[in-house]
């Protein structure tokens, strides 16, 4: 697993995974826009553990579940369908920058974040082909599953933070309250779109 070529192609895995668009990436660029890159810190903080810990505890045996139990699988997609679904109406539905926050805009949390990668069917995908596909065999097993980890933190964090800096931008562009109304909605939408990755 140290070889280059290995580490290079779970480079390119990670961060095909963790750079393109999904339900992660579209909440970060609503918060990005809404709240400033320093309040989506704890966004970023959340989903980088949570794909850790989601990555170890697959290496650790929880991924066979799903092939032991395939109806886990179906009822881990309805829980996250309503919350995708769910974040996406707090995203279309979230007031302007400028009102107050008792208005209902707050950024999501690290803990929420963290938990969140467990309901992502994405993110499930993503650690048990992770763990499938470049755990090495017998004693090497647990060195090579916490090298995974390490290279999606390291790989997915700046990319993920790409995506909220990416919202900073966007959200310099707007100027009126309807222009945001707009925005929010869109992400909103955009957000609730990603249902498609759950059911296809």
């Amino acid at each position: 697993m140290t070889e280059p070529s290995l580490l290079l192609t779970l480079a390119v895995f990670a961060a095909t995974m963790t750079g393109t668009p999904g339900p992660n990436n579209m909440m970060l660029t609503a918060s990005g826009a809404n709240f400033g890159y320093r309040r989506t810190l704890p966004h970023l903080f959340g989903i980088t553990l949570g794909v850790a810990t989601l990555i170890t505890l697959v290496a650790a045996g929880l991924g066979l579940l799903f092939q032991m139990y395939p109806l886990i699988q179906q009822v881990l997609k309805v829980a996250a369908s309503a919350y995708l679904l769910y974040l996406a109406w707090r995203i279309a539905s979230a007031a302007p920058p400028g009102d107050k926050p008792s208005a209902g805009r707050q950024p999501m949390t690290a803990t929420e974040a963290a938990m969140f990668q467990y309901v992502n069917p994405k993110a499930w995908a993503m650690a048990i082909t992770a763990v499938g596909s470049f755990t090495s065999a017998g004693s090497d097993y647990w060195s090579s599953a916490l090298l995974i980890v390490l290279v999606f933190m390291l790989v997915g964090f700046p990319l993920t933070s790409m995506w909220a800096g990416f919202g900073v931008w966007l959200g310099k562009l707007m100027s009126g309250d309807r222009s945001w109304v707009y925005f929010n909605r869109t992400m909103g939408v955009l957000t609730a779109s990603c249902l498609l990755f759950i059911w296809l």
